[in-house]
């Protein structure tokens, strides 16, 4: 698969909201960030296989790509290496009052 446009990635971007692009060797893939009901179901499963975790994660994000890394294990831990990346955490604080 090539590349997606500008254009593309912005269309993407406007029906998913944030679009990451992870590269594997000559293979492309976007995804978009996992709601919270994506990461509860990726948790669960994640609990009695933990290749499950990533398996969700991917199939539950992916917007676009090379079909091959979901399909080759070669490519799909490739991509698992970086899958952490998308979930963003905010810093809270804790005071007692």
């Amino acid at each position: 698969m090539e590349k997606l446009t500008k254009e593309q990635v912005e269309a993407l971007k406007k029906k998913h909201g944030e679009v990451f692009e992870i590269e594997v060797e000559d293979k492309v893939c976007y995804l978009k960030k996992p709601s919270r009901k994506v990461l509860s179901l990726a948790a669960t499963a994640g609990q009695h296989d933990p290749m499950k975790y990533n398996e969700v994660i991917l199939a539950n994000c992916w917007v676009d790509g090379d079909e091959e890394i979901k399909m080759d294990d070669a490519y799909f831990l490739g991509v698992s290496g970086v899958l952490a990346e998308l979930i963003e955490v905010k810093k809270a604080s804790l005071k007692k009052l």
